[in-house]
C-alpha cells in the first residue's frame, strides 16, 4: 500500500441498541433501556478523545483526516437527535473530517424518527444503509424485523427528501420460509426502490444467533425447520447476482453491488487494509505502526462485547500484532473478497517474491478446481469460488510463516 493511502482514516462507531433482536443476528447488539443511550454515547466520546494517546502508547500512526464515517449497529437511529449531534460534534473536535467524506448511518426501516432524520442531515450524513432483509412482510416479521414493505419505500423517500440520496438496501438469502418465488418478489421490490447500492448476504449459521444455535442443535424454534437447504440458498444468491447485474448494479465484493461510483468507500477500507478506528461495543480497529519495528508492522484490536463492561471501562481489549507474514495472509483473504482480486506484482514488490510464490503454490489446487483465476497479474475468484470462499481462505491461512 502506498504511504499516502495510510494518511486518512475510516471511523466506525458501534451503536448496539435495538427494539428487538432478530433471529438471525450474530452481532453484539440487543434490547437495552433508553436510559443507557446517553451513558453509552458519553463513553464513546471519551474513547474518541483518548484515541490519539492510545495510538501513541502502542507505537501506532493514527491519521487525523477522516474520509469515511460509519455508524453501525444495532440501530443507530434509535439515538435521539441531540445525542447524534453530540457524537458528531465530538468527532469534529478530535478529527478533521474531509469535505467529501462518506458518512453512513445504518437504519432499521420504520424506526427513523423525524427529529433523528433532521439531525442526520444536519450532521452531514450523506449515505444510509437499510436492513430490509426481505420485502415479503411475513418473512420479515418471522425473522424479527418490525417493518413492512410499505415502510421501506416510505423511508427511502424520506431519506431522499432530506438530501440523503445514497441509499443501500440489504437482503438475506436463506430466511426461514423463503422460496425462489418470494425471493424474486424481494428482488423486484428492491429494483423498484432504486437504491444506489445493494447487499446480498447468505444466511450465516453459527452459535452467535438464536436461529443459528437452533439449526446447529436440530431444534424447531424460530421456524428453523423452514430454513432453505444450502443448495437452495446458493441458488437464491446466484439469482440475486444475476438480477442485480441486469438492473445495472456491478458486483465489486462477494456480498456487495453498486451503481457506478457508489461503492461503499468505508467497507472498501476493510478489504484494502486501509487504517480504520472502531469505537464502541465489539468494534474492531486496524492501524499501522508509526515507524518500522522488528516485531510487528500493524495492530488489530477489538472492544469487549459486553455493554456493562464497556460503559464501566472493564472490558479488556483483544490486541493482535501483525508481522509481515500475517499481513501477507490478509492481503490474500481480504483482497480476494473483491471482484478485482489481488495484484500479485504489487505484493511481490512489497513482501518479496519468495513469500508470495509460496502463497501462489497454495492456490494451485484451487486454480485447477476452478475456484480461482490467475491472469494479467491478478488472482481472483471465479463465481463458483465466491460460493466456497471460506474454504479458499482456510487454505491460505494454513501456510506456515515464510
Amino acid at each position: 500500500m502506498k504511504l499516502s493511502e495510510r494518511q486518512s482514516l475510516g471511523l466506525y462507531i458501534s451503536i448496539p441498541f435495538c427494539r428487538s433482536k432478530c433471529t438471525y443476528c450474530n452481532f453484539a447488539s440487543g434490547v437495552y433501556p433508553a436510559s443507557e443511550h446517553a451513558r453509552y454515547v458519553g463513553r464513546i466520546i471519551e474513547d474518541l478523545r483518548a484515541a490519539q494517546a492510545f495510538a501513541s502508547g502502542n507505537h501506532l500512526h493514527l491519521p487525523i483526516v477522516v474520509d469515511s464515517i460509519y455508524l453501525g449497529g444495532g440501530t443507530p437511529t434509535l439515538l435521539t437527535g441531540e445525542l447524534l449531534a453530540q457524537l458528531f460534534a465530538a468527532i469534529h473536535d478530535v478529527f478533521a473530517v474531509a469535505e467529501d467524506a462518506e458518512i453512513t448511518v445504518e437504519c432499521a426501516p420504520g424506526q427513523i424518527g423525524d427529529a433523528t432524520l433532521y439531525a442526520m442531515a444536519a450532521c452531514g450524513v450523506n449515505r444510509a444503509s437499510l436492513g430490509v432483509q426481505s420485502f415479503v412482510d411475513v418473512e420479515a416479521a418471522q425473522a424479527g424485523r418490525l417493518h413492512t414493505r410499505k415502510q421501506v419505500f416510505e423511508d427511502v423517500a424520506r431519506l431522499r427528501e432530506a438530501g440523503i440520496r445514497n441509499v443501500n438496501l440489504d437482503l438475506i438469502a436463506g430466511l426461514a420460509g423463503q422460496t425462489l418465488e418470494s425471493w424474486e418478489e424481494s428482488l423486484e421490490a428492491l429494483g423498484e426502490a432504486a437504491p444506489t447500492h445493494a447487499s446480498i448476504y447468505m444466511l450465516e449459521v453459527d452459535e452467535d444467533s438464536r436461529l443459528g444455535r437452533e439449526l446447529l442443535s436440530g431444534g424447531a424454534r424460530y421456524r428453523a425447520g423452514l430454513v432453505p437447504n444450502e443448495e437452495t440458498i446458493i441458488k437464491l444468491y446466484e439469482h440475486g447476482v444475476e438480477f442485480l447485474s441486469k438492473a445495472g448494479f456491478a458486483q465489486y465484493e462477494i456480498s456487495n453491488f453498486a451503481r457506478s461510483g457508489f461503492e461503499s468507500r468505508h467497507n472498501l477500507r476493510y478489504w484494502e487494509r486501509k487504517p480504520y478506528l472502531g469505537v464502541g461495543l465489539d468494534a474492531s480497529s486496524f492501524l499501522y505502526v508509526a515507524e518500522a519495528r522488528e516485531n510487528f508492522s500493524a495492530l488489530r484490536w477489538s472492544e469487549t462485547s459486553e455493554l456493562g463492561d464497556y460503559i464501566a471501562k472493564k472490558g479488556a481489549q483483544e490486541l493482535q500484532r501483525l508481522d509481515r507474514h500475517m499481513e501477507l495472509e490478509e492481503e490474500f483473504f481480504l483482497g480476494l473478497r473483491k471482484n478485482s482480486g489481488v495484484e500479485v506484482g504489487r505484493l511481490k514488490n512489497h513482501y518479496g517474491s519468495a513469500a508470495v510464490e509460496a502463497m501462489l503454490m497454495a492456490a494451485e489446487a484451487m486454480l485447477v478446481d476452478g475456484l480461482l483465476i490467475h491472469e494479467e497479474n491478478l488472482l481472483r475468484f471465479t463465481p463458483r469460488g465466491r460460493l466456497l470462499s471460506n474454504e479458499v481462505f482456510a487454505a491460505f491461512l494454513s501456510l506456515p510463516g515464510v
